[in-house]
């Protein structure tokens, strides 16, 4: 087959598909349009789950009469002069491909009035030809109405999903950039109902209110710290017993734009390492913000990607920035039925009868969270109520009340916490101590563990073993870390090995940390052992002193509040 230059009409269609992949990539689009054109109210109409219609109106700049036309050709833009404006783009479209690319596979009208003139414009375009250009009367701003989605692109029709589907998409890209801008007015409508809206009075509040409702709204965590330079981040961020099952609830937007970078996931997840149970993901909405030239914004048609000039500083700026805010929080687990949290106070201390303070000079120690754990010397505080032990339930949880209630502590999880904490402080002062073996033991592995435990020598010999691969499927253990020295070679070796599931792109510190996590709990203290008075007034002071000592390692709570005035609730005091 000879080549050729396509049909402008088949080209147009080809390259709509790039830009518009689903109804959710219309309304996309045409909000960030709006918001270009400095909208403070926008509104969405959408029937057939947007393959009938959308329409979205809004009360921005509007487009000049004579420039309508022109609106719709491929490569037509305000936005841009020259390719020197690439290098620092700061708006959300610059591509002049969106309106074309609807116009090329939809029905498309587009009504709009510049605030400087008194008469506004229509302009009607099917299948990528203009129809109808005539005056009208019209408000200030602009609306598009994309009628039969893809009527004449029956192959990218078929694959479109359900109604349903399709609706959940287009109130997601809503939803997100109804929490990204919450000085503007978003009305969804779906079906000629109400399905979401936000007041647009500049409360980041009451968007998330709007998007995820009061109870999540109201836990979600600001972010305490901005970042550093020209690279500031804001947002939100979920508490460790605020959880997904899924990642779809990490949103990200740079210089207003929302977009997907794995690299920005992976931070934030490294920054819940240690604090979420396997399995469960957090809740995010974080919003970089740094000079338009550090970041490129031209790398995808659908303009959902970016780079960074200094990928690896965005990375550090914004985990740093999660893990201080998920630290720095400081209400622990509670029982699910008790009230809404509240703050204890000198009336609360009255009601048990208990004089902390004194409490404390009794035990001995200073308040809550300033006892250094041994080979921690200054530790920050982690955030916890000072605790006096009660005793031990089932000989596996310690019984300690607070000035706010009762605490029911998991000695395993607590433990493991507290082992974690010194190991991973040994390891970043390089003063992990281990036992030297008598002799060299050799241990055999079968084919995957072996494999995956030579891929982990370097990061277990950080963590305290000498070992070293004797050929085949053995290694040679010459030593094991302190933290072990009551398990036989093989068995500590095993319990960093056994049911070891290796990511697809590790990241080296979480991966020295999920190591370091198996071995702490292999020699943490285990459920069903009795401790004394001491041991437990010890390891409850020794958790005080974690920087995050509500979650064991792996995410498990280490301990469950039950508040005063739940007991009151049950003993029948209170209504």
């Amino acid at each position: 087959m000879p080549i050729r230059v396509l049909p402008e009409q088949v080209a147009s269609a080809i390259a709509a598909g790039e830009v518009v992949e689903r109804p959710a990539s219309v309304v996309k689009e045409l909000i960030e349009n709006a918001l270009d054109a400095g909208a403070t109210r926008i509104e969405i109409r959408v029937e057939g789950g947007g393959h009938g219609l959308i329409e979205v109106a809004d009360n921005g700049s509007g487009i000049l009469a004579a420039e309508v036309p022109l609106a719709v050709a491929r490569f037509a833009t305000s936005k841009l002069d020259s390719v020197e404006d690439l290098e620092a783009i700061d708006t959300l479209g610059f591509r002049g491909e969106a309106l074309a690319s609807m116009g090329a596979v939809a029905r498309l009208e587009i009504q709009t009035r510049a605030a400087a003139e008194s008469v506004g414009a229509r302009l009607e375009v099917e299948g990528g030809r203009t129809l109808v250009h005539e005056p009208v009367g019209a408000p200030a701003g602009t609306m598009v109405r994309v009628r039969d989605l893809f009527y004449n692109v029956p192959a990218r029709r078929k694959f479109l999903k359900t109604e349903a589907t399709e609706r959940r998409w287009i109130t997601e890209v809503v939803s997100r950039y109804a929490l990204a801008y919450p000085q503007v007015q978003f009305q969804l409508h779906h079906e000629s109902k109400l399905h979401m809206g936000t007041t647009g009075r500049g409360d980041p509040l009451e968007a998330l209110t709007a998007v995820y409702g009061v109870e999540v709204a109201r836990a979600l965590l600001p972010i305490r710290e901005e970042g550093a330079g020209p690279l500031r981040i804001r947002g939100f961020v979920s508490p460790p017993d605020v959880h997904r099952s899924n990642r779809r609830q990490l949103t990200f937007f740079v210089n207003g734009r929302w977009i997907h970078d794995p690299s920005l996931a992976a931070a934030v997840r490294q920054a819940y390492h240690g604090l979420l149970m396997v399995g469960r993901h957090p809740m995010a909405i974080l919003q970089l913000e740094l000079p338009a030239q550090d970041v490129d914004v031209n790398v995808h048609p659908t303009k959902a990607e970016v780079r960074f000039r200094d990928p690896g500083r965005v990375f550090a700026v914004l985990q740093r920035a999660v893990r201080a805010t998920l630290l720095g929080q400081t209400t622990p687990p509670r029982v699910r039925y008790a009230p809404a949290d509240r703050p204890a106070g000198d009336g609360e201390q009255g009601r048990i009868g208990l004089d902390w303070a004194a409490a404390a000079s009794v035990r001995g120690v200073e308040p809550a969270g300033l006892h250094p754990a041994p080979g921690r010397p200054g530790a920050a505080a982690g955030g916890l109520p000072l605790l006096r032990v009660v005793g031990q339930v089932s000989a596996s949880y310690v019984v300690a009340e607070g000035p706010d209630g009762i605490y029911l502590v998991d000695q395993h999880a607590a433990h493991e916490r507290i082992l974690f904490e010194r190991l991973m402080h040994a390891h970043q002062t390089e003063r992990i101590e281990s036992q030297a073996l008598l002799e060299p033991q050799t241990v055999e592995f079968p084919p995957a563990q072996a494999s995956l435990l030579e891929s982990q020598l370097e990061i277990l010999q950080k963590l305290g073993f000498q070992l070293e691969h004797f050929g085949g499927r053995a290694f040679r253990v010459r030593a094991v870390p302190e933290l072990l020295r009551d398990l036989s070679p093989e068995q500590a070796l095993r319990s960093v090995v056994e049911d070891f599931e290796e990511d697809e792109t590790p990241l080296a510190e979480e991966l020295e940390a999920r190591v370091a996590a198996r071995v702490c709990k292999r020699a943490a203290v285990k459920a069903g052992q009795v401790l004394s008075l001491q041991e437990q007034e010890r390891l409850l002071m020794d958790l005080e002193a974690c920087a995050a000592p509500r979650t064991c390692p792996h995410g498990r709570p280490t301990m469950i509040h039950l508040p005063v005035e739940a007991l009151e609730r049950q003993f029948g005091r209170r209504g």
